[in-house]
């Protein structure tokens, strides 16, 4: 894939403050790349400086090579859809989807293909002539997508777009985004501060937090092989532990040795293991090496979340199996283990 954004050593200062610390990160063509963190993170402050909104403080954003940084937004081939959606009230929904042409002075029979053709990209054919608030939230966010894309812009930014839906209707319009993304071949940066969201759209995930960047990687990889404890514990939910090499094929944590595959570590090197709650298995005491006591269970429509009290700590489980408060439980590791950095396998 060729490269289509350049990000160099990017800082950005408000007043006395520093959002953005030496951000550097590649952008490719055709790619959905999320910037993914907790409110402050500098995740927004990324997006606005691609755009063209905010300038940096320092670094260089490149566009196919050539920096843009003092360039205004009307002339970056970007555009941007935003939370609040910014539909003209006094437009219906095709003179709003082809405002920015009518802007350009398009031909009037270009602008309404243009248009019949992003209704249908976007599942609102016949909606042309339709007030626009009138629609859903889920159709207005449609016809946002429809008149940032008629423009034909080489990335499209989206900045939370889908936090004012509610649930059902956010979890369609994830797949309509990765559907639309797909059909017109174009890059998208997608904010979000939802890790689901971020995981099930993105073919590449950039986490960050107080300004820099913790890690870059497919979905696969954020989830199953977090960098640090910051990324384990912001995407999904895990057991973060303490622990010990002991020397190859042998670790150590919570009073328990367990074999594993892994080598190349210094002998009794300190390590933070990262258990995620759906790889534990409640089973027999006797079945296991670390036993509790369940002290809470949630049921969470799919699965049960049961919280596993032992003699250090209180572990997180998530499966199907219901387990009663007060029983005496053993809990067993499945699959890959994850370590901060690198990954053991249990025996």
């Amino acid at each position: 894939m060729n490269k289509l954004i350049e990000l160099k050593n990017l800082t950005k200062n408000f007043d006395d403050q520093q959002v953005l610390r030496g951000i550097n990160l590649d952008i490719y063509e055709n790619e959905f790349l999320t910037l993914l963190g907790p409110s402050g993170c500098g995740k927004t402050t990324t997006l606005r400086i691609i755009a063209g909104f905010e300038e940096p403080s320092g670094g260089e954003v490149l566009f196919n090579g050539i920096e843009i940084s003092k360039l205004p937004p009307y002339k970056r081939e970007v555009n941007t859809v935003f939370q609040k959606y910014a539909l003209f009230p006094h437009l219906n929904v095709a003179e709003n989807i082809g405002f920015g042409l009518n802007l350009k002075k398009v031909d009037k029979d270009v602008i309404a293909q243009k248009v019949t053709k992003m209704l249908k990209m976007v599942g609102l054919e016949g909606f042309e002539k339709r007030d626009v608030t009138l629609l859903s939230g889920g159709q207005q966010q449609r016809v946002a997508i429809a008149r940032a894309l008629v423009n034909e812009p080489k990335i499209l930014l989206l900045d939370e777009p889908l936090g004012a839906l509610d649930a059902k209707i956010r979890k369609q319009m994830q797949i309509e985004l990765k559907k639309i993304q797909r059909e017109v071949g174009i890059t998208f940066i997608y904010v979000t501060h939802d890790q689901e969201e971020a995981l099930s759209m993105s073919d590449t995930v950039v986490v960050m937090n107080n300004g820099e960047i913790q890690q870059i990687g497919s979905p696969t990889d954020i989830y199953n092989e977090p960098e640090n404890r910051f990324v384990a514990g912001f995407i999904g939910e895990s057991n973060i532990i303490e622990g010990i090499m002991i020397r190859d094929y042998l670790v150590q944590f919570d009073g328990f040795e367990f074999e594993c595959v892994d080598k190349g570590f210094e002998d009794n090197e300190e390590i933070e293991v990262v258990l995620r709650p759906e790889d534990l298995d409640i089973v027999e005491p006797s079945q296991a090496k670390i036993n509790g006591v369940v002290r809470n269970v949630t049921f969470k429509g799919v699965h049960y979340e049961i919280l596993v009290e032992t003699e250090l700590r209180t572990y997180k489980v998530q499966t199907t199996d219901y387990a009663e408060v007060g029983r005496q439980v053993g809990l067993k590791f499945g699959r890959w283990l994850d370590v901060v950095d690198y990954e053991l396998l249990l025996s």
